[in-house]
C-alpha cells in the first residue's frame, strides 16, 4: 500500500530568491512573494509544516500600481486601541515613506494566520532600492 509522504522540517532545503520590482504589477509580485514563502511551488508541499524558501525584494519603492486612482483613493489604516486614534495613509504616502511595510501588509494577508504565516513572513526581505546584503546567500533570481 502506497502512503503519502509528508515533509519534515529536517528533509526542507531552502533556497534564496530575489524579485526585482522594478516595472512589476504590485498584486502579481505579491502574491508570487506569497506563494515561494509558503512552499506551494514545490512538489513536496505540506500546509502544516514551512517548506517554502527565503524571499528578497528589490526595487519596492519602484513598482507599478494597475488601476488609474488607486494611488490617491486606496487607504491603509492603523488603530492604537485607544478612543479616536484611527490614522489612515494613501497607497501614495505609504509608497514614499515606507514602501517595505506595503509588501509586508499585503503578504502577510496571504499567509495562514497562526504561528506558521508568523514564521514564514520572517523570511521575507524587502528593500527600497537594488542593494542588499543577501548576495551570498541569493541562489536564483525570479
Amino acid at each position: 500500500m502506497n502512503t503519502t509522504q509528508s515533509m519534515k522540517v529536517t528533509d526542507i532545503k531552502r533556497d534564496w530568491v530575489v524579485l526585482d520590482a522594478k516595472d512589476q504589477i504590485f498584486g502579481r509580485l505579491v502574491t508570487r512573494a506569497a506563494t515561494l514563502l509558503r512552499g506551494k511551488h514545490r512538489p513536496y508541499y505540506t500546509p502544516n509544516v514551512d517548506c517554502g524558501d527565503f524571499v528578497v525584494v528589490v526595487n519596492a519603492s519602484h513598482v507599478k500600481f494597475s488601476g488609474l486612482n488607486k494611488l490617491k483613493d486606496k487607504e491603509y489604516f492603523t488603530h492604537s486601541g485607544y478612543f479616536g486614534s484611527t490614522k489612515s495613509k494613501t497607497l501614495e504616502e505609504m509608497l514614499e515613506k515606507n514602501p517595505e511595510k506595503l509588501f509586508y501588509l499585503a503578504v502577510r494577508g496571504m499567509l495562514p494566520k497562526t504561528k506558521l504565516g508568523r514564521a514564514m513572513i520572517k523570511k521575507l526581505r524587502v528593500y527600497k532600492d537594488e542593494k542588499h546584503p543577501h548576495t551570498a546567500q541569493v541562489g536564483k533570481k525570479d
